[in-house]
C-alpha cells in the first residue's frame, strides 16, 4: 500500500477541517474485499489517535447474518454478498451513531468466521467514528441510503488483479490450501468485488495506490 500515508493525510486533513463545526463525524471507507479498508482504517485511527482525537472504529463486517441463518435460507455459499448482512440493523446503528447516542457494536472474527456482539463501545462524546465495509457506497437499495449519513466517504479503488491476489492470500493465511483458497475466492469474494466494483456511489475521495 504504497500511498497508504498520502491518504491518511488526506483523510485526516478534511477531518479536523470539518471537527469544529460538527460534534460527531461520520467516516466511510468503502471498497470491495480485499481493497484495503481495514488497513486504512486502522493507520487512520492511530494517526487521530496521535494526535489526540478520539476516534472508535466499526467494521461493517459485524452485522454478518450467522451462518446457521445463512444456510437456513440457501446463502451460506454467497456469505459476504449484500443480501447476507443484517442490513437493517447496520442502518440503525448508523441512525444512533448521527444523533450521538451510547453505542455498543458487534464486530467479525475472520478466523472463527463469527461475528461477535457488544464488541465495540462508541461513547456519545466520542467525536470520530470510522466506518469501513464493502457496501458503504453501495448504489443498490436499502445500501444506497446510507450515502446521505456520511460526513466525509472514500472509495479505496484497487485493481481486479490485485483483489484477486490478495483474496487468494488471506484464505491462504487461514491455513487453507492454494487451490482451496482460489476456489473460495473465486467462487464467492470476486464475485462480490466485482458487484461493489460495479456499482459505487460517488464518494468525497476515490483512492487510489494501495
Amino acid at each position: 500500500m504504497k500511498d497508504i500515508t498520502n491518504h491518511v493525510n488526506l483523510l485526516a486533513d478534511r477531518i479536523y477541517a470539518l471537527r469544529p463545526n460538527n460534534p460527531r463525524l461520520l467516516v466511510a471507507l468503502s471498497g470491495a474485499p480485499g481493497s484495503g479498508k481495514s488497513t486504512l482504517a486502522s493507520e487512520l485511527s492511530r494517526r487521530l489517535t496521535l494526535q489526540k482525537c478520539v476516534n472508535v472504529v466499526v467494521p461493517m463486517d459485524g452485522f454478518h447474518l450467522d451462518n446457521s441463518l445463512l444456510e437456513a435460507h440457501g446463502l451460506l455459499a454467497r456469505k459476504g454478498a449484500p443480501e447476507t448482512f443484517d442490513v437493517a440493523g447496520f442502518i440503525r446503528m448508523i441512525n444512533a451513531l448521527r444523533r450521538g447516542d451510547n453505542v455498543v457494536a458487534p464486530t467479525f472474527d475472520r478466523a472463527r468466521d463469527i461475528a461477535i456482539a457488544g464488541a465495540i463501545h462508541v461513547p456519545p462524546e466520542c467525536p470520530v467514528v470510522i466506518l469501513e465495509g464493502n457496501y458503504l457506497l453501495f448504489d443498490e437499495a436499502p445500501w444506497s441510503a446510507l450515502q446521505q449519513a456520511w460526513d466525509i466517504s472514500a472509495f479505496l479503488d484497487v485493481p481486479m488483479p490485485e483483489i484477486r491476489a490478495r483474496l487468494i492470500q488471506r484464505w491462504l493465511s487461514l491455513n487453507l490450501s492454494r487451490a482451496a483458497a482460489t476456489r473460495r475466492a473465486e467462487s464467492n469474494d470476486i464475485p462480490n468485488a466485482q458487484r461493489v466494483i460495479g456499482a459505487p456511489l460517488t464518494a468525497d475521495f476515490t483512492l487510489t495506490g494501495l
